[in-house]
């Protein structure tokens, strides 16, 4: 190999994707991103849903700038959320958009999963935690599935279009709760008790593979003139961002905080206990045959919502100054449960927050701010408590990646609940996971998820937050 190798991450999250490129060698690893795109819910009348087919041509946007800049990419590679998915016809033919997770159709369905298939034994098989709208949840929600219907979670369905190649990459599929938490493979016993058809679910790869080349008509799309590789990395987008925590030993908790906050610790085996399962931990695959054991958190869900809603009603209201404000106020202030069924839905967040408060906050934007911050904080440290005791896993330092590691307040407070080091960073966790791992497949790396994290902290700037008395 001469010089570094250019590859590009298409990163998607629940309110955002962008496409970055990478050029990584031995010594070389700068990261730049080359393409931005709205993502979201689409409320109709039907229910809540993804625009895949806006998200794909996105995509392809992004991928011909980062081949521009570039002057000639090696490969792509995928992530996003979890749990949603596109369904294919017989012809493999998408049969509409998919729904998103927060759109309401499970609620009538969970009573009727659950007298098929016992919550206790559903966790002894899959290890993932309740939500209401896992993958298992909306498959039994669906009006009517055919023999020759196939499901493809959001990454396998972009994957799927780019290449002409249907699977499941693991990581990705153990947010279904259909995935057997000891073989890393589809549950039987979950899919025939919810009397799912044959062949509904492809064939689970692992990450960290060349999955196919781009097919000829996407390649006169883009405007190649070379090969296009599309690899399987951590497809969760939680998956990638664990690989580029920076840690130094194994005892370490980490919270990948966007959209959501994704706390827990890395472990080598899943923990199928009834107390992990009353704590709602779940257990996901991660690259290099780890486990995820970690529990979800609103996360920065709520503030999104709350600075859309005030800017809804024309109060201009400006993160970087209502986190200065908030910053201001002295401790003891409200706090909620950032889990409430209350927060899920899209809408007026304020008014939520201040009705599950107790108390008339929702005219008062730092007020409602450091009431998330502190709760959100609060329960990071919770969650972080009990993935220690859960698991036996020691947790000296907590490592906060994504972009909530950019919210020097958040980092502050969860340092003091945690009672431990806070080290922020990098904010290009998952972009960067993402990298990383293609970087290993195309011969630019070698090494173990140590030796990734090692390149990570070399390059990366941290901040550290000492818990304070």
């Amino acid at each position: 190999m001469s010089g570094p190798l250019a590859l590009a991450a298409v990163d998607l999250g629940a309110s955002s994707g962008r496409v970055v490129l990478g050029r990584i060698g031995p010594d070389t690893l700068e990261l730049t991103e080359v393409s931005r795109f709205r993502n979201g819910p689409v409320p109709l009348p039907g229910g809540l849903y993804w625009d895949a087919l806006g998200l794909y041509l996105d995509v392809l946007d992004g991928v011909r700038a980062a081949e521009r800049r570039s002057g000639g990419l090696a490969g792509l590679a995928i992530d996003s959320w979890g749990v949603d998915y596109g369904l294919l016809d017989a012809d493999g033919v998408l049969l509409g958009n998919p729904r998103h997770y927060r759109d309401g159709r499970t609620a009538a369905v969970l009573d009727d999963v659950h007298r098929k298939l016992d919550p206790a034994r559903l966790y002894e098989l899959t290890g993932v935690q309740f939500l209401p709208f896992s993958t298992l949840y909306q498959l039994a929600a669906e009006r009517r599935l055919e023999v020759g219907w196939q499901a493809l979670l959001t990454p396998d369905l972009l994957g799927y279009w780019l290449t002409g190649v249907r699977a499941a990459e693991q990581t990705i599929a153990s947010t279904t709760g259909l995935l057997d938490a000891r073989t890393g493979d589809w549950a039987p016993e979950v899919v025939d008790g919810l009397g799912l058809p044959t062949g509904l679910l492809p064939e689970v790869v692992p990450p960290g593979r060349v999955l196919a080349g781009v097919t000829e008509p996407v390649r006169a799309e883009l405007g190649l003139d070379h090969e296009l590789l599309v690899s399987t990395v951590g497809s969760h987008d939680t998956a990638s961002a664990v690989v580029a925590v920076p840690a130094v030993t194994p005892r370490f908790g980490y919270v990948s905080c966007g959209t959501w906050g994704l706390v827990g610790v890395e472990l080598d085996a899943p923990v199928l206990t009834e107390a992990g399962r009353r704590a709602n931990f779940t257990n996901e695959r991660g690259v290099d045959g780890t486990i995820r054991y970690l529990r979800n958190v609103m996360g920065l869900w709520l503030l999104s919502e709350s600075l859309r809603a005030w800017n809804l009603r024309g109060l201009g209201v400006e993160l970087g100054d209502v986190l200065a404000a908030a910053a201001t106020l002295p401790p003891g202030g409200p706090r909620i449960d950032p889990d409430d069924p209350a927060f899920l839905p899209p809408g007026n967040m304020p008014a939520r927050i201040a009705r599950v408060a107790g108390r008339p906050i929702e005219d008062s934007p730092e007020v409602v701010v450091r009431c998330i911050l502190d709760s959100l904080a609060l329960a990071f440290a919770a969650a972080i408590e009990d993935a220690q005791r859960l698991s036996g896993q020691p947790v000296e330092v907590v490592h906060i990646v994504g972009g909530g590691a950019r919210n020097a307040l958040l980092c502050q407070l969860t340092a003091d609940a945690a009672g431990r080091p806070v080290l922020a960073g990098p904010v290009e966790a998952t972009a960067l996971g993402n990298l990383l791992v293609q970087a290993r497949i195309h011969g630019a790396l070698d090494g173990d998820l140590a030796a990734l994290r090692a390149r990570v902290r070399a390059a990366t700037h941290l901040d550290r937050y000492e818990p304070r008395s």
